[in-house]
């Protein structure tokens, strides 16, 4: 793979965290209940240490990191915003949010691993791709929970 390649991988994985990260941030702020908000805070502390990560690797590489969210990040973060003044801002609602941007988190990620990534890129990938089924398993159990409680 060529570095210009490897760059532009890296720089959709960073806006990818980002975008987690800003929406992790906005749903803790509207949590009603504590374990979530706390959560979601974790979460997006996570997500901006992923891209962190990457931005070093994007440097490594001799290329310039991005350092914003991406353009569809902005657009679902204003539709969670918009969804949820018009239903108001519940937990489950804010956790099925959550469930729709880890699905678009693993989506890239598994296509950023389609790639011929070198070492040690591709593990810092493989790994962060880990945490987001994690996340992604959590929040779907959390809203499976929230759910049956509703």
């Amino acid at each position: 793979m060529q570095q210009d390649d490897i760059v532009s991988v890296l720089n959709d994985l960073i806006e990818t965290s980002r975008d987690g990260q800003y929406g992790f941030q906005t749903c803790a702020e509207h949590a009603k209940n504590p374990e979530l908000r706390s959560l979601f805070l974790a979460r997006a502390s996570e997500c901006e240490a992923a891209a962190a990560d990457l931005q070093l690797l994007v440097s490594q590489c001799g290329g310039k990191p991005d350092d914003g969210g991406s353009f569809s990040g902005a657009v679902h973060r204003g539709w969670v915003a918009v969804r949820s003044t018009l239903t108001g801002y519940t937990d489950l609602r804010l956790l099925e949010e959550c469930e729709r941007g880890e699905d678009v988190a693993k989506a890239r990620y598994k296509k950023a691993l389609e790639n011929a990534l070198p070492e040690p890129v591709r593990s810092i990938v493989e790994r962060q791709f880990q945490g987001v089924l994690r996340n992604h398993d959590q929040v779907r159990m959390l809203r499976d929970r929230f759910r049956a409680a509703a």
